[in-house]
């Protein structure tokens, strides 16, 4: 659903923009990820079809798997993207002319005998509430339904229906399509994108109309198949309103013929064409939003507090106590000290597992960097809904090549640990590896399953050889880089010296892991309700395109992380227990364990109508990549903010 443009043809559009904008007696703008195509009347028009989908089995299906009308010069698919081939996207041409502002209502084709396969899957199709996604101009076809005195927007049109009471189905055989057109005076020259991403200057564009809305009414209506086989594609037909007697409709049966109609009506419109996906990205739930953001607030407020009475309070006032002593009071103080500083010669003791935390803390700021941008670029504008699969191409490319900073911090931690650089070679292999890793495994499972059912959401086996391509060419080489740049860093030097025997951990009360695992219900409470719109923009087709929205809340996503994780450290260090590495790292990474459970919670009672054990391990599947990923950014942001604490409160004071 975002745009399919290179990030590397960013800059011819740069060029052009700047070049335009030294020539005086232009008057320019720049629309990034689109094409405004401006039409003479008559000028035909092909719609394009995707993928048919579904929210209850979220397994996409090719558009010609089920017997439609072909185009008379042949099926031929549209070129893609990476993130539109991941999402399962497939875009064919279609039969479906549209004369501009000509008002038409035309017969397509009428099929051959239906075989017992194609009517029972027909009927498959249209229980499992499959969609046909059409596209016109780049613009997704939208139709409007009434429920409880409430208009519903829908994007697509369904295969067919199943009326309540009947033990029939019946197939969308005639389409009444509405465009809107605007009327468009041309002014200037105008720097736009074409589909392909490249960046061109379009000098004294024709007057003409622009498609500024798609709309469309699906309708069943059984014709005489005899009768309307002997007319040719195209040829005029009757307009029909929609039938509401099932006995006008047209069921689907074995050994039936099925006539496909559609007729055409253009609406003059006030729209413009910037602002035509205004109706696709309408904001629902602002309050909502808004509501979302205060709350996380509070909780920002909150931790702060604590944060402000660690501090200011306790470890300020110790400091400032210790630094007024002599040095015979400093020695006896010494021998009376209790809490934290019990723990001064074991702090900085290396942990259990030590190069997998570097690992996990170098993947976890590559996930971090890669959304941070992504999200950036997508609040400016600069991801656009309008050029499907951007977003996820955006995502993967800014992953790639964000490899070298994961390189250097994994080992810069494992240096900082080890106090040496022996063994970097293999810190900086296993970060490339790690995440890549499990999504890959995670992935293959997932593909494997799409496979057997014939999915087009199944990845082609090329796809995973680019893949593994991009990630040994472009990543693995970059996080090395990195790791070498981690090597030539200045060291860290700890401020206290560790002793050779370690001290004993008192016995707590409550485990420590119990304590670890309820932090992360902090950062879930400032995520939580965004986390319901970003899902139900992935399971339920919706646009999701608050951006604005997703910044602030990521922002305070990541000053939540770095309080929990403070404050959890600083109380295990009071009650002398110094393995605080890992607990600092899960401190803030437990939010994925809420996360995941939420994402369960989400599929029980808000995607009631998902069906069957497939659907759900593909979810589930999905899920638990998108908890992984926000353990290790959340867990390393965590981790590195609680180390900085530490090491800046054993510097402050000198105890032998």
């Amino acid at each position: 659903m975002v745009a399919k443009m290179p990030s590397s043809r960013w800059i011819s559009a740069s060029l052009l923009v700047l070049l335009l904008s030294l020539h005086p007696a232009v008057h320019a703008f720049y629309l990034p990820g689109t094409f405004m195509h401006t039409y003479s009347p008559g000028e035909a028009i092909w719609a394009k079809v995707n993928s048919l989908t579904s929210i209850e089995t979220e397994l996409p299906f090719s558009y010609y798997s089920l017997p439609y009308c072909k185009p008379p010069e042949g099926v031929k698919k549209s070129a893609e993207n990476l993130g539109e081939i991941l999402m399962g996207d497939q875009i064919d041409n279609s039969p479906y002319r549209f004369r501009v502002n000509v008002n038409e209502s035309v017969y397509l084709c009428t099929t051959d005998q239906l075989t017992k396969d194609q009517a029972e899957l027909l009927k498959k199709r249209a229980r499992n509430l499959y969609q046909v996604n059409m596209v016109l101009d780049n613009l997704p076809v939208m139709r409007f339904t009434e429920q409880n005195g409430v208009t519903i927007q829908w994007t697509g049109f369904p295969v067919g229906y199943n009326p309540t009471g009947s033990n029939e189905d019946y197939i969308i055989n005639h389409l009444k399509f509405r465009v809107l057109v605007h009327q468009y005076q041309a002014q200037g020259d105008v720097v736009v994108t074409g589909e392909d991403g490249v960046a061109m200057v379009e000098s004294d564009r024709k007057s003409g109309f622009q498609i500024v809305g798609f709309e469309v009414v699906p309708c069943s209506v059984r014709r005489d198949p005899e009768a309307m086989s002997k007319l040719k594609m195209y040829d005029k037909v009757d307009s029909v309103n929609c039938p509401l007697e099932l006995e006008k409709s047209q069921a689907i049966h074995e050994n039936d013929r099925i006539t496909f109609t559609y007729e055409v009506e253009y609406v003059k419109s006030n729209i413009k064409w910037p602002s035509r996906w205004d109706a696709y990205l309408k904001m629902d739930g602002a309050k909502v939003h808004w509501f979302s953001i205060m709350n996380s607030m509070m909780v920002v407020f909150f931790l702060a507090g604590i944060v402000f009475v660690i501090f200011l309070r306790t470890v300020r006032r110790d400091l400032t106590r210790y630094e007024e002593m002599d040095k015979e009071a400093q020695a006896q103080m010494n021998e009376e000290l209790s809490g934290w500083k019990l723990v001064v010669g074991d702090v900085f003791r290396e942990p259990c597992c030590s190069k997998l935390l570097c690992v996990m803390v170098a993947d976890g700021i590559q996930i971090t960097g890669m959304a941070v941008v992504t999200i950036v670029f997508a609040a400016l504008g600069f991801l656009s809904p309008a050029s499907r699969g951007m977003l996820l191409t955006g995502m993967i490319i800014l992953y790639l090549f964000l490899g070298i900073i994961a390189g250097y911090v994994g080992v810069r931690v494992w240096r900082t640990i080890k106090g040496t650089s022996e063994g970097w070679k293999s810190v900086a292999w296993l970060t490339s590896c790690f995440f890549p890793g499990i999504v890959f495994i995670i992935l293959t499972v997932l593909n494997s399953i799409l496979w057997g059912k014939k999915s087009t959401g199944a990845l082609p086996i090329s796809l995973f050889f680019t893949l593994l391509a991009l990630w040994f060419c472009i990543s693995v080489p970059l996080t090395l880089i990195g790791g070498l740049l981690g090597t030539r860093a200045a060291s860290i030097d700890y401020p206290v010296r560790t002793n050779q025997i370690p001290r004993e951990i008192p016995e707590h009360k409550f485990p420590s892991w119990l304590l670890v695992l309820g932090a992360g219900t902090l950062p879930f409470g400032t995520l939580f309700i965004e986390l319901f719109f970003i899902l139900s923009s992935i399971w339920l087709g919706r646009f999701y395109y608050v951006f604005g929205f997703l910044f602030i809340v990521l922002f305070l996503l990541v000053i939540v992380c770095g309080e929990v994780s403070l404050v959890l450290t600083y109380m295990h260090l009071c009650v002398e227990d110094w393995k605080w590495w890992w607990k600092a790292f899960f401190a803030s990474g437990s939010v994925a364990f809420y996360v995941f459970l939420y994402s369960i919670n989400y599929l029980v009672f808000d995607l009631r109508s998902l069906s069957g054990p497939v659907s759900a391990t593909l979810y589930l599947g999905y899920s638990l990549i998108m908890a992984l990923a926000i353990m290790l950014s959340t867990g390393a942001i965590g981790f590195l903010l609680s180390f900085y604490f530490v090491h800046y409160l054993f510097s402050s004071v000198k105890i032998d």
